[in-house]
């Protein structure tokens, strides 16, 4: 799989991390910034790693800031995204195999770095459903198309 990831200055630490463990499991990942500790704004980042899913450059995203929460969100404003923000894997893995989530979300101030593992691992490797749940993402998309 092919992963674009991107963080905030508070972020940045815990990034490097999980692009080792990405590159670990056998995945490719491409950082997107930013590339220093200096302050900056988590919706530069959410935007660009957003942009990137839904254009089909990368299959999914990995979005770090200090609660997640703000980064998903502006993903979520790009066309085409389903940002998750997750603090346990178990919704990381439901999210993924009832809601097609193409972004995984997480902040660095919620958890540390082996729950980080575990969340990716189990998005990863979670596969969507369809059938049913197949049906409400559309509903999703037709949300976002018409309103």
């Amino acid at each position: 799989m092919k992963l674009a990831i991107g963080s905030d200055h508070v972020g940045i630490e815990l990034k490097p991390i999980i692009i080792d463990y990405i590159q670990e499991l056998g995945h490719t990942v491409e950082d997107f910034g930013p590339f220093s500790s200096d302050r900056t704004d988590y919706p530069k980042y959410g935007k660009k790693v957003a942009e990137e899913v839904a254009s089909g450059n990368f299959d999914a995203g990995i979005l770090i800031c200090g609660t997640g929460v703000g980064i998903s969100i502006s993903a979520n404003k790009v066309k085409g995204i389903r940002a998750v923000v997750c603090s346990e894997p178990y919704s990381a893995k439901l999210s993924k195999e009832h809601n097609n989530t193409n972004i995984l979300a997480f902040g660095s101030r919620v958890i540390g770095s082996e729950l980080a593992k575990m969340i990716v691992k189990e998005w990863l490797d979670a596969t969507f459903e369809g059938g049913r749940h197949g049906t409400r993402v559309e509903m999703i998309s037709d949300i976002e198309t018409n309103c």
